[in-house]
């Protein structure tokens, strides 16, 4: 009988290292139970880097993954663009929060409560892969495990989509190494990330477009803060 302590596989290694970081899904589940909390991306609007790729026309609507959706205010809009919209979160909280929003929106999104990286996923089925503040919460030993998503996920010719933190921003951003990560057993808020890292990390993908976030003032339609990195890449 094997011990659950025991390594005999590659998953079996990823498991081991999960296990030295903080456990996430009770975290965000407390971080989305307070709705009323003054977090700038609980407001039910889209990010401005999304919102442009529609209306440069860089991206028409098709059939989206949106990881770490959060309450979806992403996937809503890309809903409302014509997408069939797949949106995933480990929160219980948000995944709620985010169906009481789609039956008063009336809106079709579907919510998916698990782990991105346990998803079963039929190979090339979706035309957009949306990343709004997931990937630096990723720990380093996982990054593999998401370009394999992305890869496994995405049509040929599909596009992948992501926003995270600048590494040193006002927000988060943390600049630990990789392998301070262990050391310290935590991502420190999360893990910030320069252009030439990312460039490097999805060297896979053709960059289509990176640049930062547009900050916008309170009352815009669109969501921008500063100090984040925003990237359009296509397989």
């Amino acid at each position: 009988m094997h011990n659950s302590e025991d390594i005999y596989s590659h998953s079996d290694v990823l498991k081991m290292l999960d296990s030295l970081l903080r456990e996430p899904a009770p975290f965000w589940n407390e971080f989305y139970t307070n709705r009323e909390k003054n977090i700038p991306f609980f407001a039910n609007i889209p990010d401005e880097n999304l919102v442009s790729y529609f209306d440069s026309g860089l991206l028409t609507p098709g059939k989206v993954l949106e990881l770490g959706a959060g309450p979806g205010r992403n996937a809503f809009y890309l809903a409302q663009k014509g997408s069939e919209v797949d949106a995933v979160d480990l929160s219980k909280e948000a995944i709620k929060w985010g169906k009481e929003r789609a039956s008063e929106s009336k809106l079709p999104v579907n919510f998916i409560q698990g782990d991105i990286f346990e998803l079963e996923i039929e190979k090339n089925s979706y035309d957009i892969i949306y990343d709004s503040g997931c990937f630096h919460h990723i720990a380093p030993h996982r990054r593999m495990s998401y370009l394999d998503l992305l890869q496994k996920a995405l049509k040929p010719g599909g596009y992948f989509a992501i926003t995270c933190f600048a590494a040193g921003g006002q927000y988060g951003g943390s600049e630990i190494s990789d392998w301070e990560v262990y050391r310290l057993r935590s991502l420190k808020g999360g893990l910030g990330y320069t252009e030439e890292r990312l460039k490097t990390i999805f060297s896979g993908f053709q960059l289509i477009e990176m640049r930062k976030m547009e900050p916008m003032e309170e009352g815009n339609p669109t969501f921008g803060i500063q100090d984040m990195w925003t990237a359009l890449f296509q397989k």
